[in-house]
């Protein structure tokens, strides 16, 4: 079921761009780390509430301000929230146990 869904999913991103080349999904693949780990890595609620959390905020910034640095606002957001928790959103803070 996931190959399928992830063959499906490269037909509609072809057929919104395109075109299809070899680097086609570097961005959607960045961004889908990016949104892992804003929500925290191992976390699988965090990793949807991150992509949840960039989405709206890449939207928001693209219609209100200028969607040509909408890629750089989504980076400039994840820095900054790991600034203040390094773990991400919903992850969990490792203890050292010696």
């Amino acid at each position: 079921i996931g190959a399928a869904m992830a063959g499906l999913a490269g037909v509609l991103v072809t057929m919104n761009y395109g075109t299809f080349d070899f680097y086609a999904g570097f961005i959607i693949g960045i961004k889908a780390f990016t949104a892992a780990v804003l929500g925290g890595i191992g976390s699988l609620p965090g990793a949807m509430l991150g992509g949840l959390l960039l989405g709206v905020a890449e939207a928001q910034f693209a219609g209100l301000v200028n969607s040509d640095y909408k890629d750089v606002f989504s980076f400039a957001l994840l820095v900054v929230i790991l600034i203040f928790r390094p773990q991400g959103l919903l992850g969990r803070p490792l203890v050292a146990k010696v």
